[in-house]
């Protein structure tokens, strides 16, 4: 499926040395601090051209997310947010910001980039009244947003905060989230509405309500669930992006801003370095517009050639050569002076740190190198055979002698590379060709540095040395740490991003609801550990039973028993040590009938992170009486019961279902994998009378003590009644209301049996009120009478809808007691045939998408859940061996894991099979599921043709004819 192309994003927050590979940690001198240097003031200017007008083109707007778009009707976006939307698309034509500099095309001078520049600040400075030039203060400009007629928009009123508690007690929605500004904290000469629309081609009006959404501590699920009217039906990936992005920007102007106060202390802020520093978007582009300014404490040869009086000589020989005379610099007592040629070896020094810091300079050669062919290069270390094990050295076999252009590189390469490396098995270096060397060469000392003056023969060898000395030792390694850096963050950037979509498609597989379970842990010498789980995930058995240790036959029987006595028909085996000979146990007494009557299938489930969580605190503080081994066995079972209940006790890197999750950011994984485990619970929804602690911390809005009182008011008032009774729970204000709200559910039949035994205490209460013995329980009794159940709360429509839902229901001439049922959805589709979606909701005073997710609660049946979409474990009676597989045979399997290079798929020989990315097509996917990506994920069922077995490496090549 093809997709937009991406802008790439900065890197949001400046990693430390642990996170970093090897290659970045290196210094070499053009990283060094240098002494402050203005190139501009002191090197004399070649003659102006004259000035030409420029017409400043419109930029054209930010095309749509590839997310986006899936979502939203093929509706005109004017009508849409004529129609439902208080933000306007914002016209490019009123942007106001500086333009971007261009890039030299090639043989300009730098007397032409002058004027061009100076052009574009006049230009700017006459749009924008405020200028830095005139008063050094950073100008904002934001985009305009177009008032819209209905009255109850205003768009003069300044920013809204955060939503006021007096103003609205029941957390419910301010339609207009503020004027047609936003003021960020720390100011930059772009605007941050613009440059987050074009970093991530979302529309600037929905970047606009974003920034709001996100200042006003709105979590990704509430936004996308019910505030879809406002960011144009994104997705929470999209979101997560957004609110990626959003805090790179942030990270780069605080910086920024801190760069500046520090540079003001020590006196070397300059109009103009105030203007490039204010204009820096990313963290890489203000590390090299400050680092000419940096006060260094290590000396380079550059500094210590200036502290012996080169400097002079090595500017006249840019502006003034004729005067030159290099022998009244000679020193014969001074190091560094005592002859010529160390004389000329300073002035060399000097001008090549000019060269490798001059902005133009560096603009050029990075230009060139886009045009040409660069490469990384990857090769088996001299040393790696005497340090490293043989086996760690076969695992990269593959790039024993590896070479690809680093425009074509896939970004597993990137971090299999960085990884070699960094175990001393790989050499990695870039190679760029010695034909940018040359040309850059030749442009430096005929264009850029050309002396106004015709130069002596060893002058210019003298120049023409400092040029070739700045690229060898200062640029050319420069160049090298860039293009890896940026490869390794878009990898880094890649590989958590295919983490949490293999992670959200772990957590929604469909549980296995209404059956007895036997969790299985393998193992050999400690034996493996039985346990029975009842349908509601109650323990009713452990055990410890030896299958491999010649008594298999004598535990077989007490396996039966077991299995008879608590009707259990299914088997839950880990994928751990001993996994294959436990299912081929299993599998040939079921072959036998040696069950019977009981028909009992298994099936393999990962048991990643089984062992972490049953020796955790909370493991523990749930099953106190169990050994940590039969606590594995448990949560094995309940890993088919309820996964996402089970897995959400995992931290999220220990599932397993990543890409070189150890060598990425581990801040940036841990903060995309919780916002996926929020994402996924939150969408799902939880009982809040019967959910565990741990499950319910995972809601958006809620955390680890909210989560706590919740419970605690739970056990000390009994069970909750509607969703209104949240608000007199400690700590959980009305925003915190306003988030979680919509993602509890209640169980309406349990709360009228409840309300029903509570009436029955409340006539007792009352006749002893006529005896004079009423006691304080009678207030509380009064109180929970009071509270009522509510139909609706079983819904996933929020609280601040239930009056429209109402309205609507009256609408139809429903009741709230037929929620889900055909009478309802006959309804439903009377009016909608009628009127028309958009009709009803202009009727109701309401938008589309409200409209449309109050229909979804209404008529959606009691207890739905949005997982039995998803696909269920692989159930099995038999089992096929390794080498028992042909090439052409056709097989069913699972998907294991997922990777920008394929996808692993359990085909029950214990072994996964690859199937490569270029066989997995779009012909090939399901069309009935709506697919974020083209891939594929963990959990679902696939129908495989075996391409080639590999049985010395024990590899298998698949591949996919449809998903099941």
């Amino acid at each position: 499926m093809p997709s937009l192309p991406r802008v790439v994003k900065s890197v949001a927050k400046a990693p430390t040395s642990e996170e970093l590979p090897s290659f970045l940690n290196s210094t070499s001198e053009s990283e060094e601090e240098e002494e402050e240097w203005e190139p501009k003031s002191k090197i004399a200017r070649r003659p102006c051209l004259p000035k030409k007008t420029e017409a400043k083109a419109k930029k054209a707007a930010a095309p749509q997310s590839t997310v986006a778009r899936k979502m939203v009707k093929k509706v005109a976006i004017k009508e849409e947010m004529d129609a439902s939307l208080p933000f306007a698309p914002i016209e490019d034509s009123k942007m106001q910001f500086p333009k971007p500099k261009e890039e030299n095309a090639g043989t300009k001078p730098k007397s032409l980039n002058r004027i061009l520049k100076k052009m574009e600040m006049n230009s700017f400075q006459g749009k924008n009244q405020t200028s830095l030039v005139s008063d050094e203060k950073p100008s904002t400009s934001a985009p305009v947003v177009k008032q819209e007629k209905c009255e109850e928009f205003a768009f003069d009123e300044p920013p809204s905060k955060k939503i006021k508690l007096n103003a609205c007690p029941e957390g419910k929605p301010v339609k207009n989230l503020g004027g047609n500004k936003i003021k960020e904290e720390f100011e930059m000469n772009w605007d941050i509405v613009q440059t987050l629309s074009e970093m991530t081609n979302v529309e600037p009006w929905v970047c606009a309500n974003l920034i709001r959404l996100f200042e006003e501590e709105n979590t990704i699920p509430f936004i996308a669930r019910y505030r879809k009217e406002l960011i144009n039906n994104l997705e929470a990936d999209a979101l997560r992006e957004v609110q990626h992005t959003l805090e790179e920007l942030r990270t780069v102007a605080k910086k920024t801003h801190g760069t500046i106060q520090k540079l003001k202390k020590e006196g070397k802020v300059s109009n103009s370095l105030l203007k490039e520093l204010l204009n820096c978007r990313t963290l890489e582009e203000l590390d090299h517009v400050s680092a000419p300014y940096k006060s260094g404490s290590k000396g380079t040869k550059a500094q210590r050639a200036k502290q012996l009086g080169l400097e002079p000589a090595a500017l006249s020989l840019l502006q003034n050569p004729v005067t030159l005379n290099l022998f009244s610099y000679i020193r014969p007592n001074t190091k560094g002076l005592a002859n010529i040629q160390e004389v000329e070896a300073g002035v060399q020094h000097i001008l090549a740190d000019i060269f490798a810091k001059d902005r133009d300079t560096l603009d050029f050669i990075r230009k060139l190198c886009q045009q040409r062919y660069i490469s990384i290069q990857s090769t088996l270390a001299k040393v790696s055979s005497k340090n490293v094990n043989e086996k760690d050295i076969n695992k990269f076999q593959l790039y024993h002698e590896f070479s690809c252009n680093i425009k074509n590189i896939q970004h597993h390469q990137i971090l299999a590379i960085n990884r070699g490396e960094n175990l001393k098995i790989l050499t990695v270096k870039v190679n760029i060709p010695d034909g940018v060397k040359n040309e850059f060469c030749w442009w430096c000392v005929n264009e850029r540095w050309r002396p106004k003056q015709s130069l002596k023969p060893e002058f210019m060898r003298l120049l023409q040395s400092s040029v070739e000395d700045a690229y060898k030792r200062l640029i050319y390694p420069l160049l090298c740490r860039e293009f890896r850096s940026k490869l390794t963050s878009d990898a880094e950037k890649e590989s958590v991003m295919m983490f949490g979509r293999n992670l959200r498609q772990l957590l929604l597989t469909s549980p296995v609801r209404g059956r007895a379970l036997m969790g299985v842990d393998p193992g050999y010498r400690h034996g493996c550990k039985l346990a029975i789980i009842s349908p509601t995930s109650q323990i009713l058995h452990t055990d410890v039973v030896y299958l491999h240790s010649g008594q298999g036959f004598r535990e077989a029987e007490k396996i039966k028993k077991l299995l008879l006595q608590y009707n259990c028909s299914t088997i839950v085996i880990g994928n751990g040590t001993a996994c294959r000979e436990t299912e081929a146990y299993f599998a040939d007494l079921i072959m036998k009938k040696y069950f019977a009557p009981l028909d009992v299938v298994y099936c393999i489930v990962s048991e990643a992170g089984a062992s972490i969580y049953s020796v955790s605190p909370e493991a523990s503080k749930e099953m106190p009486d169990l050994d940590p081994n039969l606590r594995s066995a448990v949560s094995i079972a309940r890993r088919v019961q309820d996964p996402l209940a089970e897995l959400v006790k995992i931290e999220p890197k220990h599932i397993g279902v990543g890409m070189y999750q150890h060598d990425v950011s581990q801040t940036l994984l841990k903060a995309t994998l919780s916002s996926v485990v929020e994402e996924c619970v939150s969408f799902v929804g939880v009982d809040i009378n019967i959910c565990s602690e741990i499950l319910l911390r995972h809601i958006a809005g809620l955390n680890a003590n909210r989560a706590k009182n919740i419970i605690e008011w739970r056990e000390k008032n009994g069970p909750f009644i509607n969703r209104e009774q949240l608000k007199e729970v400690k700590g959980l204000g009305p925003k915190t209301f306003q988030q979680c709200a919509g993602f509890i559910r209640f169980n309406q039949e349990y709360i009228k049996t409840f309300c029903s035994n509570k009436k029955n205490q409340l006539g007792s209460c009352a006749l002893l009120t006529k005896a004079g013995a009423l006691s304080k329980k009678k207030s509380k009794l009064t109180s929970c009478a009071s509270q009522q159940p509510n139909p609706l709360d079983q819904t996933c429509i929020h609280p601040e809808s239930y009056d429209v839902a109402m309205r609507f229901l009256s609408l139809i001439g429903g009741n709230a007691n037929d929620i889900g049922k055909s009478d309802m959805q006959q309804k439903v589709n009377a009016i909608i045939q009628k009127e028309g979606l958009e009709g009803t909701a202009k009727r109701l005073d309401t938008t589309v998408h409200a409209l449309q997710l109050i229909i979804d609660g209404l008529t959606q049946p009691e207890g739905y859940d949005i997982r039995t979409d998803f696909d269920k474990p692989d159930f099995k009676r038999s089992i096929v061996c390794f080498e028992d597989l042909r090439v052409g045979a056709a097989l069913t399997g699972k998907v294991e894991n997922a990777t920008p290079f394929g996808v692993f798929v359990d085909i029950g020989v214990g072994r996964s099979g690859l199937i490569p990315a270029r066989n997995i097509t779009e012909a090939k996917l399901s069309k009935v599921k709506k697919r974020r990506s083209l891939g594929l994920g963990p959990g679902e069922r696939v129908e495989v043709k075996v391409l080639n077995v590999d049985i010395p490496r024990s590899r298998i090549t698949l591949d996919l004819i449809r998903v099941l």
